[in-house]
């Protein structure tokens, strides 16, 4: 009955937060915490009408490390994918790396207690830590972009902003074609007169600016010349968002007040610029076009560690427990071990 109380709790403020602002990480945490009290309050009332059945769910969650080998086979396969298609990079191996870091680690760390060593045991209950850190944040991670994928964007933005990519030989390539694309269909789906704003400047191996040929490709697409406004001084998805906030601004008409962007990427790029747009104070909703389905896992790793980069001080905060307790049973096996002599 608590934890059904307790889950009903959490949905109720799950919801709350979401009205207000859906662009948190926080807000999968709130629903995931209500999901696990709801799954105990339903694996407490099969217990109690049907034992056998509490049983068979403990069973198939035993079953479920097993999973971890499966997950791993495919980040494997999916990294050798990546190098045949998209060359050799730490970029294309990052899923080949997370299979086989799958694999090795409970290997480690079985090593690792084997020797009966307490600062041995000590780096593995460290490992377990970090690796069960991680994996939480990367379910909290997944689960909010299965949600914010899954929110309509508001009507009657500013602008529709297009993020830029690569180009190859300062033409667009099918993934930021996909990009325009997406973009266009949010474009039209808002207000014929909205500008257009693709952005992206000039890298050292490029021709010309990302906006250039992005501009290029939406008037040959139908879009009216005098709605396009290049943006091509920005080199990051940070400046991506002002720089083309800037853009949108000196579009408005005068004395007209800024609302938000609509704003076209990748759809595994969507979470990460979602989140973004609100740490730096970008009022923005954002899309995502299809990308390959070999190039996904990757790409999302990628995706992930940066999220994981831009919340630092936040998981160096969640590591100090599991730190301290890796320490304190290392201390505590040292101690035992000088006590017991020879």
């Amino acid at each position: 009955m608590i934890g059904a109380l307790l889950a009903l709790g959490c949905w109720l403020l799950y919801r709350k937060m979401w009205r207000t602002e859906p662009r948190r990480l926080r807000t999968a945490v709130v629903l995931l915490v209500g999901a696990w009290f709801a799954w105990g309050a339903v694996v407490e009332v099969i217990g109690y009408f049907s034992p056998e059945v509490q049983a068979l769910i403990g069973l198939v969650l035993l079953a479920l490390p097993f999973s971890v080998l499966v997950l791993a086979g495919f980040l494997i396969r999916n990294g050798v994918q990546m190098v045949r298609r998209e060359g050799r990079s730490l970029g294309n191996l990052l899923s080949m790396l997370a299979g086989l870091a799958l694999l090795a680690l409970p290997v480690a760390a079985f090593l690792l207690v084997a020797t009966l060593h307490p600062v041995g045991i000590g780096a593995a209950a460290l490992a377990f830590f970090v690796s069960a850190q991680v994996g939480l944040s990367f379910v909290t991670f997944l689960v909010f972009t299965v949600l914010y994928a899954r929110r309509e964007p508001r009507p009657g933005a500013d602008a529709v902003v297009v993020l830029g990519s690569g180009l190859v030989h300062g033409k667009v390539t099918p993934l930021l074609a996909s990009r325009l694309d997406r973009g266009r269909q949010a474009w039209q789906a808002q207000r014929a007169a909205l500008p257009m704003i693709p952005s992206g400047g000039q890298g050292s191996d490029e021709p010309r600016p990302e906006a250039a040929a992005m501009a290029d490709y939406l008037v040959d697409h139908g879009v009216p010349p005098e709605l396009v406004l290049p943006e091509e001084r920005s080199r990051t998805t940070e400046e991506n968002l002002r720089f083309s906030r800037e853009i949108a601004d000196g579009a408005l008409p005068q004395d007209a007040r800024p609302g938000h962007l609509l704003v076209a990427t990748n759809e595994y790029h969507a979470p990460r610029a979602a989140l973004l747009s609100r740490r730096i104070g970008v009022d923005a909703d954002v899309v995502g076009g299809s990308t390959a389905g070999y190039y996904v896992p990757s790409a999302y790793l990628r995706e992930f560690l940066a999220v994981m980069v831009m919340n630092k001080r936040t998981q160096i905060l969640l590591a100090i427990p599991g730190l301290l307790l890796s320490a304190g049973l290392t201390t505590l096996m040292v101690m035992y071990q000088l006590n017991a002599g020879p």
